[in-house]
């Protein structure tokens, strides 16, 4: 009993050490992140690519808190790298910036808008250097081509291959289970329903895929093209021969200036600061240069430009931070209609699509809105189906040039799993009804020809109400539209050519865009939805935010690509308007 005792006390004690602890940590973080940062002189501004780059930074501390590993990862979002990047071009206090290059995938179209601020910022006489310590990939290879120089670690390895887009395909396994997809579609190029019914690409889809990631590659050859002073034609020969696997290659081909180790890497920063040999470097990160304030300060002006952050799958009801809730964005996109300091409205689009009334509902608050002030759409890596649905009553609309855009078509998916209940589980369902068709649609049996009628009816109703509002919003003939419809996929610069897109640019170039459209010069940024309570979003990491970061941490980082898409099937149900299926362009 007395060891017992002894036991129960040990346990208690450190259950109540290990919560004070926790608690001083949480306390610490929220202190850190209340604070206005100054730096030294001769600092050096370091941009982490090759990492998770959302749109939209979190300022909630806790949301950067890793609970497995107890650390503090802040997340900086495209937003603030961007804001620091304007800043530190006319902070002499940052004398250049160090882009430090990871492995993780953060779009194309974002790694662009980056590139994009490396160049601008290059005009402020200030340097920009690029090192990789293990593998340089062809994303971070693409935004580090504008620096000035490019350093790798003499065992670093280089990828530069061209562009790959893979298509998992569903239908053997569903067979084998039993579940049969109904599938009712308008759209030749819809190809979101293939993975379902087919197992392989139709030449349709192939074509599309086929031009956008031509389109796509073609725009990231010229790019480096123009930095590095290689011909389009030579960066083609690597890419197809694979000529630089290791770093010695990379430098022979011009690739890279230089293959060093991350002492020399620090001696080279050291004589370009001018900072002495036997002084530490002064390295700022991008989290914590955001809460240095910004040395040009503007006069106060009640004007605002909201920017709203849409980003995700368009989802019914109010959503979630990882999506877009339908009635949510409505009631934002009102507000901010109906306030009169508020001079614009961006809109930052980065989703494939989704529920078709949901995006319905926020196409008619932006139409609003667009008949009272300037509404600017800035497309990221995604702005497709129903992402372009939402897009296309906008005064002005902003894209990449590796954006994935249009996917004008609509599709409808009714499983059918009578197979899987009645031969694999032994499971029968009987059903009684008032009127013949009172049962439609159903799970536990297939359509038959009369329903597939009514479905196809519906789906082709509502793709030409999409067509007439695209149409209406791009002030082009139905037909026009539907030529370019037909659910094809198109990249931002192709977007530009068929007249889906207005202008080439980022969030930036929007900005500015809708400050000019509305006539002021002088504006403070809101930015929405706001972000959820702290405490109440750390519940949510203490459940599904470990649960995932635990399986990257076993998996891999793409475990969260796939994850997600399985996540998705569970919206997958009704009308849907959305990109043709999970696309990794890598």
């Amino acid at each position: 009993m007395k060891d017992f005792l002894k036991i129960m006390l040990a346990v208690i004690m450190g259950i109540t050490i290990t919560t004070i602890l926790f608690f001083m940590f949480l306390i610490a973080i929220v202190s850190s992140g209340e604070k206005v940062v100054n730096i030294s002189a001769n600092s050096i501004l370091v941009l982490n690519a090759g990492t998770e780059i959302p749109d939209r930074g979190n300022n909630n501390p806790f949301a950067d808190i890793d609970f497995i590993e107890m650390a503090y990862k802040p997340v900086v979002g495209l937003n603030d790298i961007l804001s620091n990047i304007r800043k530190a071009a006319n902070d002499d206090n940052i004398k250049g910036i160090l882009i430090e290059n990871g492995i993780i995938p953060s779009g194309w179209a974002v790694s662009g808008e980056i590139r994009d601020a490396i160049s601008e910022f290059k005009k402020s006489g200030k340097f920009v250097i690029s090192y990789t310590d293990y593998i340089l990939t062809q994303q971070c290879y693409y935004l580090s081509s504008s620096a000035d120089k490019i350093y790798i670690n003499p065992g670093a390895t280089v990828e530069f291959k061209g562009l790959s887009s893979e298509v998992m395909f569903f239908k053997n396994a569903l067979e084998k289970l039993g579940i049969e997809v109904q599938v009712t579609r308008y759209g030749k190029f819809k190809g979101a329903v293939e993975p379902f019914i087919l197992d392989k690409l139709s030449e349709e889809n192939r074509e599309q895929i086929k031009s956008y990631t031509n389109s796509i590659w073609g725009h990231i050859v010229e790019s480096i093209s123009a930095s590095r002073g290689i011909t389009t034609t030579e960066l083609n020969r690597i890419a197809d021969n694979l000529a630089v696997n290791i770093s010695s290659d990379a430098y022979k081909h011009n690739l890279v200036d230089g293959l060093i180790f991350r002492d020399q890497l620090n001696d080279t920063l050291k004589a370009l600061t001018g900072i002495a040999d036997n002084k530490q470097l002064n390295l700022v990160s991008m989290s914590r240069y955001s809460k240095v304030r910004n040395p040009e300060k503007t006069a106060y002006t009640s004007d605002r430009i909201s920017v709203i952050y849409a980003s995700g799958n368009i989802v019914m009801g109010k959503g979630n931070e990882t999506n877009i809730g339908g009635k949510n964005y409505a009631d934002i996109i009102k507000k901010e209609r109906l306030d009169t300091s508020v001079k614009a409205i961006v809109l930052r689009i980065n989703s494939p699509g989704g529920e078709v009334i949901s995006s319905d509902m926020i196409w008619r608050e932006l139409q609003l809105a667009e008949q009272v002030k300037p509404v600017v759409v800035s497309m990221g890596n995604y702005a497709a189906s129903g992402g372009y649905y939402i897009a296309c009553p906008a005064t002005k609309i902003y894209a990449n040039p590796e954006t994935l855009s249009g996917s004008i078509g609509v599709f409808g998916l009714l499983p059918n799993v009578s197979n899987l209940f009645e031969k694999k589980l032994g499971l029968t369902v009987e059903t009684v009804k008032t009127n013949r068709n009172a049962d439609f649609p159903s799970i536990f049996r297939p359509m038959n020809s009369y329903e597939k009628d009514v479905m196809l009816m519906r789906i082709e109703n509502i793709y030409s109400d999409f067509v007439s509002k695209v149409a209406e919003g791009r002030d082009m003939s139905f037909a026009q539209v539907d030529n370019i419809g037909d659910g094809r996929v198109w990249s931002g610069i192709s977007s530009i050519d068929i007249g889906l897109v207005d202008e080439l640019g980022g969030l930036t170039e929007a900005i500015k865009g809708a400050a000019e459209l509305a006539g002021i010069e002088r504006y403070r940024i809101r930015e929405l939805p706001n972000l959820e309570d702290p405490l109440f979003r750390l519940l949510e990491q203490l459940s599904g935010e470990v649960t995932m970061r635990k399986l990257k941490k076993e998996f891999g980082e793409e475990t969260s690509v796939y994850l997600n898409w399985l996540n998705d099937l569970k919206e997958l149900s009704g009308i849907q308007a959305r990109l043709p299926f999970v696309i990794n362009i890598r």
